[in-house]
């Protein structure tokens, strides 16, 4: 079912849908890590790559695929998902369950939703 508008929410990285019987807010968060590109998903069900540091992902574009479907631009340079309609809502309908299922896997993975900051070498000045 193809939403009836899908608006983009920069503050809280919200993505916004709303079918013809329920709205739903999507996190560009859960929509990053949870894309249906080979990059995420892999080529079979057991090849699904663990995304982390995603917290702060932000949508920079939205484009039309076709009539079943959006690709979403990143800002973490991914863009090959493209995100079906049914894709969509199954998001919207399951989020909390999805939401769930990423946490889990970040804490058995010993991982983070927070990027990896590069921290340069501290090298003391030699003292006279």
């Amino acid at each position: 079912m193809r939403p009836q508008s899908i608006t983009y929410r920069k503050g809280p990285r919200l993505l916004r849908l709303e079918f013809a019987d329920a709205a739903a807010e999507l996190p560009a968060e859960l929509l990053r890590v949870y894309s249906p590109s080979a990059e995420v998903r892999g080529h079979g069900a057991d090849e699904r790559r663990l995304q982390t540091g995603k917290k702060q992902v932000r949508i920079t574009a939205i484009e039309p695929v076709g009539n079943y479907g959006i690709r979403l631009q990143f800002d973490d340079g991914h863009d090959t998902g493209i995100y079906a309609w049914d894709t969509l809502r199954d998001l919207a309908d399951n989020q909390d369950r999805y939401w769930r299922s990423y946490l889990a896997e970040l804490e058995a993975a010993n991982a983070s939703r927070l990027p990896t900051i590069p921290v340069r070498q501290f090298t003391p000045k030699p003292t006279a």
